[in-house]
Formats: structure tokens, C-alpha cells, sequence
């Protein structure tokens, strides 16, 4: 039985384990609580409550996740008790002497993080705002004060929005939880960039990626295991397509859970993974449930309910509802249910999922024909304002007392100043825009026929606390007209020089003037009695006039392809 207790005004779980002792401290902060101009201020604060405590003999980390913050560790009772206190009195008091170096780490650690074929997939179902934060890079920490984390703590850490909970025999002996005195937070509202679903976008990856929102319950958790089973049949047993098939289950804290699912392909076999993924899913959409499937979930279900350290292991999951206000049931209540799902509570799971689907495909593929509408990748409407045209090719950029728009290629492109999430400012100029639709322009002023009024018009508009400066770029990573990198690397004119133009009207009119003489000497041998004695000249003339229009017409071709 998992007990429900208290420490220092601290809500406490407490469940008996047969192994090692562990323990967390778990907030009901995280990414999604973040704007994007702050981003990384909840993993900062983090880092700097673990930074005093150095190297431990037993376990200990924190995590930053989308809605809550855990700081946990394996070891002794005492351990424990002298892990946590000091995290709690960390919090309370921060030391901020290692604000810069904590900054270091994380940008570190950020840049030697691998990416996941999922990892794109909030930022288009949600936008650069609350859940789909956690795909954008920490821009936020370079602008972090102590007054920042100071307030952010006092805000978010605190005894009623936080949840302890341990495995073991009872609460260690000399455990504090010196937290200040707040309010539990509520999970922020899902904000959607989506017009509407099913939906799809196109991602480098070689994956496909199904997402979804579901309401959470248990017979949504049954059919992520039931999914997993029929991709694995499907698309690795039977098609030999691909090598890992997995689905997962995850609520949200706000009533609903996130549904994914993933199929891995190699190049070659991509449009094979794809059309065997949406038939899998519309296999399912339409009932045709395998009773073998769901029975085989339901026995793993209840075979994990039956272990003897079932209550420890929900620790975790436990803490997250009492943070987030949701129901926990008991194992008996957790088996009655599982029980009760059958092929009729799954279907209706997966025409729910297919209604807020969002499919990720590989690069080069589509799914439209599968009935998954395309992403927005471009905007609705455009701002007015004056224009400033593009140095080379024909786009304009727009600068309005609203906002600024795209004109040209991938566009429109358009964000307004109320609606900017984070602005980036480099000290040559550029700026980058990134709205809360996670439509992004970047300005590179060398490339704009730009007044330099321009830009203090943006920096005037964009709110300040949306601004974040960037450091200055080395001078050969600033883009520039008239020059274009080709692939070996070498800069090349992208514009013509002065001489370019007279140089193939002269080479052109040389060359239409031998080739035309040339054409109508062969043709004349062909259509006219010639000489024995005159033929062999002839010949000859004939081949060193092309000969010559060859020669003078090849500054024309070198010149467009240089050009090109």
C-alpha cells in the first residue's frame, strides 16, 4: 500500500521496497511554465540546487521535464535525509556564485545532446509556447539574472507545489523540507498550431511518427500496447521493413495523454514503412482489433500489477497526479479496469487518435493521399508596410507598425510584434523572429536593400522581454551579396561584372556569323557538284569554321554556368 503523509507541510508518499532505498522530491514546474525568451531558467535552477553537492556514493540526479522538476536519489536513509535537506536549502537559498559556470554546462550539455526523430513534434502541434517549448534550444539563459531564479524559485518551489515521495521503510530520520510557503500550480493550457487534424509535416528524419492526444484512460494506455504489437507484426515480422516498431502511452496532468508511436526505415524503403504505417493505422481506426492483441496487453498489465514491488515503482506516476489533481487508483482498482476494456473501448480509442493525429514523415514523402492534411509551413495574411527588396532574387521584405512579412521564395512569412515569442539580435543587425505559431523569418540586413531605420523600427516594437542578444559572429559567417558558396566550399561572383555582357554579345555575334557561313558551305557541298580537286579544301575550311564557332561560343556557356 503506498501511505500518504507529511513532511514540513510537504504532501509524502511512502511505499515498502525490497531494494535499495530511493527517494524524490518532485515540483510541478517545468518547460511547458516557460516562455521562449526565458527558456532554460527551470533547467538552470536546477543544476545550481545539485552544483554544492559534488560527487555522491550512491545516485543522484534532477530532471527537467514538460510540467514537473524531480530531484531523486538511491542510498541510505541518511543519505537521503542529508540530499534532499540540501536541495531544499539550496532552493531557498541559491548559489548564484555558480550562475555562469551552470550557464556553460548547460549550453554543453545542450550541444552535445543527440537528436531524436521525435524531438520536433511539439514545436508543430503546439508552437513555440508551452508544450511545444521543449523543442527549441535554451535561448533564454543567456539573460538569466539572480533576481531571475530568485523570483522563479519563490514562484514554483514551494511546500504546496511540490510532492516527496520514498521507497522504503519510512520517512529517514533528520529529513527537512525547508521550502517557502506558495500555491499548487495548475498545468498550463495546450496551446495547438494546427488548423486543423489529422495533419502531417515533413521531417529530415528517417522515421514515421504518429502523435496524438487522447483522453486519459486506461483504455488508451491498452491500445498504445496494442498499436506497438501490430507495427511490430506488420512492419518488422511480416514486411521485414523496419527494426524498431514502439508506441507509448504518457498523460499530460491535464486530463488528456500524449499518444506516439514509431516505425524507423532505411532510405530505400521509406515509401514501403509509410504506406504499411497508415494502413496499420486505419486497420485499427475502422475495428479490426486482434482479441489476441489486447489480451496479450492486459496479461502484461496485470502480470506488472502483480509484482511485489508494484507500489514503489508507481511512486513516481503517484506524485505526478497528486501534483496535477488527478485521480490515483489502487492495484485492484488498476486491474478491474484493464479488465473491463474490450475491442469496442480500443476502436473508440483509436478513431479518437486518428481525429488528432499528427504524422511525421520522411523527407520527399507526403500523406495527403492518406487523408492527413499539410502543416502549416507558410502564413495566413501579411502585414503592410514599406518594402525593401531582396539583393538577389525577387523577394521583399515588409516592416510594419504591426509587424513584418516575407514575400518570396517559401513564403509568405509574416509575424506580428504582439505575437512574437523571441526575437534574436545579433550586434551586425540580423535578427531572427520566431512567432507563436513557430513561424520563423530570419533578417540579414546585407541581403535587404535595408533603410538602417529598418531595424530600430523591429527593436522598438518587439517587446524587451522577448528580446534575447546574441554573441557577435565571426565576419565569414555573415552572409553577403554577390556571393554564393558552391559546393567545394569557394566563394563565387553571384553577379555579373561589368565586362560579362559585351564579352558574349561580341563572342555571340562571331560565333552566329562563322557557324551561319560554316552551315552554308556544308550544305553546298551536299546540294552542288564540286570538284575533285576542290573537295579536300573545302572540307577543311569547313571543319575549322566550327571549329571557331565552338571556340567563340564557349564564353557564352562558361559564363551562364558561372552565373548559375
Amino acid at each position: 500500500m503506498i501511505q500518504e503523509l507529511d513532511v514540513d507541510g510537504v504532501p509524502t508518499l511512502l511505499a515498502p521496497t525490497g531494494g535499495p532505498m530511493r527517494a524524490g522530491l518532485t515540483f510541478r514546474v517545468g518547460t511547458a511554465d516557460e516562455t521562449l525568451a526565458r527558456s532554460g531558467i527551470t533547467h538552470l535552477l536546477e543544476h545550481l540546487a545539485l552544483a554544492p553537492l559534488g560527487l555522491a556514493d550512491y545516485h543522484v540526479n534532477g530532471a527537467t521535464g514538460p510540467v514537473f522538476t524531480t530531484f531523486h536519489m538511491q542510498g541510505s536513509a541518511q543519505d537521503i535525509a542529508t540530499f534532499l535537506t540540501s536541495v531544499c536549502a539550496n532552493l531557498t537559498e541559491l548559489p548564484t556564485g555558480r550562475l555562469d559556470v551552470e550557464k556553460e554546462i548547460l549550453r554543453t550539455e545542450h550541444s552535445s545532446r543527440g537528436t531524436a526523430a521525435a524531438d520536433d513534434i511539439p514545436l508543430w502541434r503546439h508552437g513555440a509556447r508551452d508544450f511545444g517549448l521543449i523543442s527549441y534550444p535554451e535561448w533564454g539563459l543567456g539573460a538569466l539574472t539572480a533576481d531571475d531564479l530568485r523570483q522563479w524559485a519563490a514562484r514554483w518551489f514551494t511546500r504546496e507545489n511540490a510532492v516527496l515521495w520514498i521507497a522504503g521503510k519510512a520517512v529517514p530520520a533528520g529529513l527537512r523540507l525547508a521550502l517557502p510557503s506558495g500555491v499548487r500550480r495548475p498545468v498550463p493550457a495546450a496551446s495547438s498550431a494546427l488548423p486543423r487534424t489529422p495533419a502531417y509535416f515533413v521531417s529530415g528524419s528517417r522515421a514515421v511518427v504518429l502523435d496524438a492526444l487522447v483522453r486519459r484512460r486506461t483504455a488508451a494506455s491498452v491500445f498504445a500496447g496494442v498499436l506497438e504489437r501490430e507495427l511490430y507484426r506488420a512492419l518488422r515480422q511480416d514486411g521485414g521493413l523496419s527494426y524498431q516498431t514502439t508506441a507509448g502511452y504518457e498523460p499530460r496532468g491535464d486530463g488528456h495523454a500524449t499518444l506516439r508511436a514509431l516505425a524507423d526505415a532505411l532510405p530505400e524503403k521509406q515509401d514501403a514503412v509509410l504506406g504499411g504505417f497508415v494502413d496499420t493505422l486505419a486497420k485499427l481506426r475502422v475495428g479490426r482489433i486482434d482479441q489476441a492483441d489486447l489480451d496479450a496487453v492486459v496479461a502484461k498489465r496485470e502480470d506488472f500489477l502483480g509484482t511485489a514491488e508494484v507500489d514503489a515503482a508507481r511512486l513516481p506516476s503517484y506524485a505526478f497526479n497528486v501534483l496535477t489533481g488527478e485521480r490515483n487508483l489502487t492495484v485492484d482498482e488498476h486491474r478491474a479496469e484493464l479488465k473491463a476494456v474490450d475491442i469496442d473501448d480500443v476502436h473508440e480509442v483509436a478513431r479518437e487518435a486518428l481525429t488528432t493525429a499528427l504524422l511525421m514523415v520522411p523527407e520527399g514523402h507526403r500523406a495527403d493521399w492518406a487523408g492527413f492534411a499539410e502543416a502549416p509551413t507558410r502564413s495566413a495574411d501579411t502585414v503592410s508596410g514599406t518594402a525593401y527588396r531582396e539583393k538577389e532574387g525577387d523577394g521583399e521584405l515588409h516592416v510594419g507598425v504591426d509587424g513584418v512579412s516575407w514575400h518570396g521564395h517559401g513564403g509568405p512569412l509574416t509575424v506580428r510584434y504582439a505575437d512574437c515569442a523571441l526575437m534574436l539580435a545579433w550586434p551586425d543587425g540580423a535578427r531572427q523572429l520566431i512567432g507563436d505559431d513557430a513561424i520563423s523569418m530570419r533578417i540579414e540586413p546585407t541581403m535587404f536593400d535595408l533603410h538602417p531605420g529598418a531595424i530600430r523600427v523591429i527593436d522598438s516594437q518587439v517587446p524587451a522581454d522577448r528580446q534575447v542578444v546574441m554573441p557577435a559572429r565571426d565576419p565569414d559567417r555573415i552572409p553577403q551579396p554577390r556571393a554564393a558558396t558552391t559546393a567545394l566550399g569557394r566563394r563565387e561572383p553571384a553577379r555579373r561584372s561589368w565586362w560579362e555582357i559585351p564579352l558574349m554579345v561580341v563572342s555571340g555575334l562571331a560565333a552566329l556569323a562563322i557557324g551561319g557561313g560554316t552551315f552554308l558551305l556544308t550544305l553546298g557541298m551536299f546540294v552542288t557538284e564540286t570538284a575533285e580537286s576542290d573537295k579536300g579544301w573545302l572540307w577543311g575550311t569547313i571543319a575549322v569554321g566550327w571549329l571557331l564557332t565552338v571556340i567563340l561560343a564557349l564564353p557564352i556557356v562558361l559564363l551562364r554556368r558561372r552565373r548559375r
